[in-house]
């Protein structure tokens, strides 16, 4: 993630890093991610079908499919407020899940969405910072982060964390969109990204500077070979990725030996 010392941004200098395509002071970016989240929580699904064209569904699936839940897994996945991808765990035959999520309004619609669904054991929702979980060392089995990632502040720390919570021979996977590898597409989904996914947000969710962010976040996210490299630095080992729709998400993946 690009980081630098601005003296503009801060009356002190402070280290700012990318809010979209803005400079913001670091100390700023987590309650500006929240409030835009905050926004959308309610229509989270349908944000994620108009960023995805639906696919999104698939890439879960596929995601949940790698990570080969088993009834004694214990899982702990990260800004997964709304509950998709612990739904999915405990539907494959997970043991149990805790879903940690930096925003309230997101574990809210997760809970209610549980509810809804008659999903009441064997699943834990908590608020939390992915970059200082509120877990011990070594407690999970799997660490899982779905579309969360690129809104961290500081991803170095995140990874760290990941590292920290996983017992050895754990299992870390992150469920991101990437960059387009496909020649000739990336243009196609630049439009659609710059030009009509933040008007269809205004006309869906009455916010098209939400969306019009959530579409500058994805092309500030390291490419996979740069994001492989810092799962790497984190510690991680067997690290790969998986290219999803031709890059425009990408499934990573690394172990703690």
């Amino acid at each position: 993630m690009s980081k630098h010392t601005d003296p503009a941004a801060g009356e002190n200098g402070e280290n700012t890093t990318h809010f979209g395509f803005r400079d913001v002071p670091e100390s700023q970016k987590a309650s500006m991610v929240r409030e835009v989240f905050d926004t959308v929580a309610s229509k989270y699904d349908l944000m994620n079908d108009l960023m995805s064209g639906g696919i999104h569904r698939l890439w879960k699936d596929t995601f949940i499919n790698e990570l080969k839940p088993r009834p004694n897994m214990k899982l702990l996945d990260v800004a997964g407020g709304t509950g998709d991808i612990a739904f999915r765990f405990l539907k494959n035959g997970g043991g149990s899940v805790t879903v940690c999520d930096i925003n309230y309004e997101m574990l809210h619609v997760g809970r209610d969405r549980a509810a809804d669904h008659g999903i009441l054991k064997n699943i834990n929702w908590t608020v939390g910072d992915a970059q200082k979980l509120p877990l011990p060392d070594h407690s999970v089995d799997a660490y899982t982060i779905a579309f969360g990632i690129r809104n961290v502040t500081r991803i170095e720390e995140a990874l760290s964390e990941a590292f920290r919570v996983l017992r050895p021979g754990g299992k870390f996977q992150c469920l991101e969109f990437s960059k387009v590898v496909v020649p000739g597409f990336d243009k196609l989904y630049d439009t659609y990204s710059f030009k009509l996914l933040p008007e269809i947000g205004r006309f869906i969710a009455g916010n098209r500077e939400a969306y019009q962010y959530l579409a500058e976040s994805i092309r500030k996210f390291p490419d996979q070979e740069t994001f492989a490299s810092m799962i790497r630095a984190a510690g991680f080992e067997r690290v790969k990725y998986r290219n999803l729709s031709g890059g425009i998400a990408a499934i990573h993946s690394g172990w703690r030996v």
